[in-house]
């Protein structure tokens, strides 16, 4: 059990959507290569998928299925045992700590989708991954991700190690509010370049949120949000940072890895980030930018 009995969720800022736009239309969406390779390039965005994957015009067969009833998701057990509550509860546990660390800090958007979604940074698809998208301060997140990751890419599936995608999501939205995730976009690819320490620096902030997520108390209940975080928990979340690693993706893509293109750093630098953010608790550890030495 990972949040603790008595915690109310919150879905005041989460919308749901399962795709489909209309008779007959068609949307901008990334196609073209297979979903490892988009993943490749695409996972944990903080910017404008469209970009990055070639584009291609579909057609939805006007057909929308009904996105995730949220009305199923009101306590800590329902967090526990449904993956979608899961990842509600975890923007509402990331808010609440943000809210204490960053003056002014405004709460963000959730989208929890399904096939495919519009948004102020572009069209983008289930492939791309979980997302940020600063145009409309809105974290994206299609739940079968999870599986992804787990299946495909080796993390462990225990619910700290999807809670840190959450926590990472978020950490590109608190970039946004200090103005600082415009440089990711600066010099985007590259072992030391804006990209790697924009997403390690998320990866810090997603260390921090578990520092405190656990003291943590949600404001209408009084009760702090998780339970005491075990090794295993944190060994997890450890497992799913490892996963996403660009030199291991790279290298289970195709046979090698190569440095110049990295856009979110490797899988140690990742490890090495969250544990740092986790262990301190403190913002300014985090400064990937101002450091030579990114593990």
């Amino acid at each position: 059990m990972t949040f603790r009995e008595g915690i109310e969720i919150d879905t005041s800022t989460t919308s749901t959507s399962g795709g489909g736009r209309g008779p007959g239309r068609g949307i901008a969406v990334g196609g073209g290569v297979g979903g490892l390779l988009i993943l490749v390039v695409a996972l944990f965005l903080g910017v404008d998928p469209s970009t990055v994957i070639p584009q291609q015009q579909i057609d939805t067969g006007g057909v929308a299925t009904p996105g995730f009833d949220t009305s199923q998701c009101k306590t800590a057990e329902d967090a526990n045992n449904i993956v979608q509550c899961r990842v509600i509860a975890t923007g509402n546990s990331v808010d609440a700590v943000w809210q204490q660390l960053l003056p002014g800090y405004k709460r963000p958007r959730m989208e929890i989708f399904t096939n495919q979604i519009q948004t102020a940074c572009g069209p983008a698809t289930s492939d791309v991954g979980p997302f940020y998208c600063p145009g409309d301060h809105t974290a994206y997140f299609d739940v079968g991700f999870f599986d992804v990751l787990r299946d495909q890419f080796g993390s462990s599936g225990g619910p700290l190690a999807q809670e840190y995608v959450v926590a990472h999501e978020y950490g590109h939205h608190v970039q946004n509010l200090e103005g600082t995730l415009v440089r990711a976009q600066r010099d985007p690819e590259g072992a030391t370049g804006g990209g790697v320490r924009t997403e390690l620096q998320a990866d810090c902030y997603a260390g921090i949120w578990a520092h405190y997520a656990t003291i943590t108390k949600q404001e209408s209940t009084g009760v702090p949000f998780l339970e005491p975080l075990s090794d295993k928990d944190i060994a997890d979340a450890l497992s799913a940072a490892a996963s996403v690693g660009d030199d291991r993706i790279q290298r289970a893509a195709t046979g090698r890895v190569n440095p110049e293109a990295w856009t979110h750093g490797s899988s140690a630098q990742r490890q090495k980030w969250f544990t740092e953010g986790y262990r301190t608790g403190d913002i300014a550890s985090c400064d990937t930018f101002a450091t030579n030495d990114l593990g």
